[in-house]
């Protein structure tokens, strides 16, 4: 069963602040949004999932933040739930990352986001969210890594996406084509929500003009086995930075969809 948890963190955002209001924001916004999703003809009524509220982070580091959310992890997996975590910066992947190895050595991650966050450190620190793929390339091979509409970085990101591999352009056939490389992996999927067009969803820290819209993001959602999905986070809203509402209603909107893709027990 899916469990929400958000961690309300923005402690190494570099540009734009606000992300630690995101958790929070899409919950707000989810009582004005429907429960069922015509494209997969579902219903939250229908599918079970539980809200843990935040991690409490008051005063705590980056890296003292993956700590925290590599024993939520831990302890949520023991349970046998699926941690669906609400950001909060990208910063803390890696936490959660190495919680899940701990069950599934074989772990590959599937990273949908406008920037390649492979530095090794960023504003003097290595867990920056510039830093979190970096950080999880020294957990999981590239092989076992598939960085999905990556459209800004520095010229050695770059160099190091093609030479890896790792690059998969934001089309749902690519997609679909580069998951077949893991198909024998469970999954970790990180959605960072700057992947998105900034015309759609300008309440994020880092925009990037170019981005996909709603309907290339629900065709690249479609793609993923998400029977094989065992943890998933999604990060960078800033609601505050969107004075209309519409980025944390499209995020609300993301997190439904993911709800009703997850797997659920059966019904009695």
């Amino acid at each position: 069963m899916p469990a929400l948890l958000g961690v309300p963190f923005e402690g190494t955002a570099c540009f734009r602040k606000g992300a630690e209001r995101g958790p929070d924001s899409i919950r707000e916004v989810s009582d004005c949004l429907e429960t069922y999703s015509p494209s997969l003809d579902r219903d939250l009524s229908w599918r079970p999932f539980s809200d843990l509220g935040n991690l409490n982070l008051a005063g705590e580091d980056a890296e003292k933040v993956n700590t925290l959310v590599k024993e939520a992890c831990r302890h949520l997996l023991s349970m046998e739930l699926i941690p669906l975590l609400l950001g909060g910066e990208h910063s803390f992947t890696p936490g959660a990352v190495a919680a899940v190895l701990e069950g599934h050595p074989n772990l590959s991650v599937v990273q949908l986001d406008a920037h390649a966050d492979l530095r090794n450190e960023w504003t003097n620190t290595k867990w920056s969210h510039a830093c979190c793929m970096r950080r999880i390339r020294e957990m999981i091979p590239p092989s076992r890594i598939l960085q999905c509409g990556i459209r800004s970085g520095s010229s050695d990101e770059f160099d190091d996406l093609r030479k890896s591999g790792c690059l998969v352009p934001p089309e749902a056939s690519s997609l679909g084509d580069a998951l077949k490389k893991v198909e024998r992996s469970p999954l970790y999927i990180t959605l960072d929500l700057d992947l998105l067009d900034p015309a759609d969803l300008p309440g994020t820290g880092t925009p990037e003009p170019g981005g996909i819209s709603w309907k290339e993001l629900e065709e690249l959602l479609a793609v993923i086995p998400w029977h094989r999905v065992v943890a998933c986070d999604v990060v960078e809203l800033a609601p505050d930075l969107d004075p209309t509402g519409r980025s944390s209603i499209l995020a609300a909107k993301i997190i439904r969809e993911i709800l009703l893709s997850l797997p659920s027990p059966p019904k009695l």
